[in-house]
């Protein structure tokens, strides 16, 4: 199964430590700031970032992971003497079109979302479309955000999930300790400043249901698609004064949105998208065993089992 997969290398305390610290620094050093900021600072910092060219701001924000997933990459294969694909998933090779059907998915939830409730009010959005900047936006997308969400999704729910799994020796607690790591990794971003701490639940409700495809589909491919479709969507349908990413897109927010409207899109998010998204993903691809693969045990493989699963991965 997809967490037993780390057994196949190197597990060394100190080489995990060093991978942990290595690829999470950014996202610890960020946190560390935001805490220790004061709210005047922090909206100083906001305000000098939305005074950058968007595009130019955008390409420096996603540039970053380009570099991260990169030294992901090679303390895998050469700290913990790895494959990148045990690290993406349990079939003989990575299954793209898993990842095209996830992201077509939520593409087309989402749009349909957004336009049956800009039909019934709305009153708070505009129309922000500029051909010129609208393709230089999407050139930098479509080039940028697969590095950006391969670098969370192959941390959170690769590498992460399993280090965490064949410690703890179950399932479900990676999955939670994940969920709300990804979560509180998000809570620099300038629309919890903006709309309070109860935007978290979003991120850690999206933390939970990207493991949970993880999980149940023994790979991170649905979670590469999902998340890659959903950035795109945020950066190229939408934005906001008090978006993590500015952008030039087709529409934009025109005023902070109220606590109670906030809410409730997150409950609609969470508790009616989410689950209709994992009902269609699990008659397509059959996923059984719910319990099991969810919670159910760790085990590391036995000699035999290791040279069995040595022998296949040489042979392909």
């Amino acid at each position: 199964m997809f967490i037993e997969q780390a057994y196949k290398g190197n597990n060394v305390w100190w080489r995990v430590l060093i991978t942990t610290l290595i690829t999470t620094g950014i996202f610890i050093l960020n946190f560390i700031v935001y805490l220790i900021l004061s709210k005047k600072n922090i909206d100083k910092m906001y305000d000098m970032a939305k005074e950058m060219n968007k595009n130019l701001a955008l390409i420096l924000n996603l540039s970053i992971f380009v570099f991260l997933l990169g030294v992901l990459f090679f303390l895998v294969y050469f700290l913990h003497n790895r494959s990148i694909l045990s690290l993406t998933t349990t079939r003989i090779k990575v299954d793209f079109k898993r990842i095209l059907f996830s992201l077509v998915l939520i593409v087309s939830m989402s749009l349909l979302c957004f336009f049956v409730s800009y039909y019934y009010d709305g009153s708070n959005i505009i129309w922000n479309f500029r051909p010129e900047k609208f393709a230089v936006l999407f050139i930098i997308s479509i080039l940028l955000f697969p590095f950006q969400i391969a670098f969370e999704e192959y941390l959170f729910r690769g590498y992460l999930m399993q280090q965490i799994g064949i410690i703890a020796k179950n399932r479900w607690l990676p999955l939670v300790i994940t969920s709300a790591f990804f979560g509180l990794f998000h809570s620099a971003n300038p629309e919890v400043a903006e709309m309070g701490f109860s935007v978290m639940i979003f991120y850690i409700g999206t933390g939970l249901l990207l493991g949970i495809m993880t999980l149940m589909d023994e790979g991170i491919e649905l979670a590469l698609g999902f998340h890659l479709g959903n950035n795109l969507v945020a950066a190229l349908l939408i934005t906001s004064d008090f978006s993590a990413l500015q952008t030039d897109a087709v529409f934009k927010y025109t005023e902070v949105q109220n606590s109670s409207d906030i809410l409730w899109e997150m409950i609609v998010s969470i508790a009616i998208t989410y689950p209709i998204l994992l009902y269609i993903l699990s008659k397509k691809y059959q996923w059984k065993n719910w319990r099991e693969k969810l919670s159910g045990k760790v085990k590391e493989p036995t000699v035999k089992e290791k040279l069995f699963n040595q022998n296949i991965e040489n042979n392909e």
